[in-house]
């Protein structure tokens, strides 16, 4: 498909979950990890499937992920973002700064934590001294995993249109497998916000239950493993431009 016939997809998909009386909200910052298996000869993505309980895309399968929450800008981490993914996290923003960026990747890391019972990060250098009081990040310590920004790629950003009843501008990352230092058990299950989690190939990833913008993301995965998967490669930007979805590269 090409990118024409995607925005269009798009644009027809998100027209019927429109609400032309809904208040325009100002998007907030949110942030999506994509764990990817890349030991197969055919690449696996982990996606999880929403609780069909939920008010916001119940039963969708999707990539763990949620806003930026207070403790994920000072959380101690390893490594640093690549230079190319910051400078990509800074662009189109109002007041970027290293700050910011470094709070998405966080945020991404920890809302897989809280969604999956997945740790990303290193055991190399023990536990965090020091993690924000009452919050999700005390697991870190405990297991003495470090989140390791160095792992992580920028590789998509989409804004929900206006007219919805919640909006996010979220930064989508991706992390090889390999990257998971630990695990919690029992996170996921029949009463939790994901109820199951799945290692699919991208196409058959794209056949399941997904929001419109996932699959559109999955697309662009696709295509950055194919042309080697390295953080110098453009990262896809998705927004609605007088009622239009427009593709810009930042």
């Amino acid at each position: 498909m090409t990118d024409t016939e995607t925005l269009a997809r798009m644009d027809r998909l998100v027209s019927t979950e429109t609400n032309p009386q809904a208040p325009t909200l100002r998007p907030a910052d949110a942030a999506t990890l994509i764990v990817i298996d890349r030991k197969p000869k055919t690449p696996k993505v982990l996606m999880g499937r929403r609780h069909a309980g939920l008010k916001f895309m119940p039963g969708k399968f999707v990539f763990p992920g949620g806003r930026i929450e207070a403790g994920d800008r000072s959380m101690s981490v390893t490594g640093a973002l690549h230079p190319r993914a910051e400078q990509a996290l800074m662009a189109r923003v109002t007041r970027p700064s290293a700050q910011r960026s470094r709070a998405l990747a966080l945020a991404a890391i920890r809302e897989t934590f809280e969604e999956t019972g997945l740790l990303l990060g290193t055991k190399d250098y023990g536990s965090p001294e020091r993690v924000p009081s009452n919050t999700a990040w005390s697991a870190f310590q405990e297991r003495g995993v470090f989140p390791d920004l160095e792992s992580l790629h920028f590789i998509g950003r989409a804004i929900t249109p206006p007219k919805r009843v919640r909006r996010f501008d979220t930064r989508f990352f991706a992390v090889d497998r390999t990257a998971i230092a630990d695990e919690v058990e029992g996170v996921v299950g029949p009463d939790a916000e994901l109820v199951e989690l799945t290692w699919v190939t991208i196409a058959q990833a794209k056949a399941l239950d997904l929001p419109p913008i996932t699959t559109v993301i999955l697309g662009e995965l696709e295509a950055r493993i194919a042309a080697g998967f390295g953080p110098q490669l453009p990262v896809p930007f998705f927004y609605q431009q007088r009622g239009r979805f427009v593709r810009e590269l930042l």
